[in-house]
């Protein structure tokens, strides 16, 4: 997954994992329409226009954040 750090993470005592995930249309339309229904919620931290992209970096870069930072792009 692009990662060629391993032996040197390893001798550090950090442990790397990756997960891949493909995407799913049915899946997709039914977490949509979860969230459209309220049934689940999504915490945004942040939200920056893509003009700020490097606030948003600057931002994720912080420990403490609560939820997630969204880029709008429209």
């Amino acid at each position: 997954m692009g990662f060629d750090g391993g032996e040197e993470a390893k001798k550090l005592g950090v442990k790397v994992s990756a997960t891949q995930v493909r995407s799913n249309g049915t899946q997709l339309a039914e977490v949509a329409g979860l969230l459209n229904d309220g049934a689940i919620r999504i915490a945004i931290d942040s939200v920056f226009s893509l003009a700020e992209a490097r606030k948003a970096h600057e931002r994720a870069a912080l420990v403490h954040i609560q939820g997630k930072i969204v880029l709008n792009v429209v």
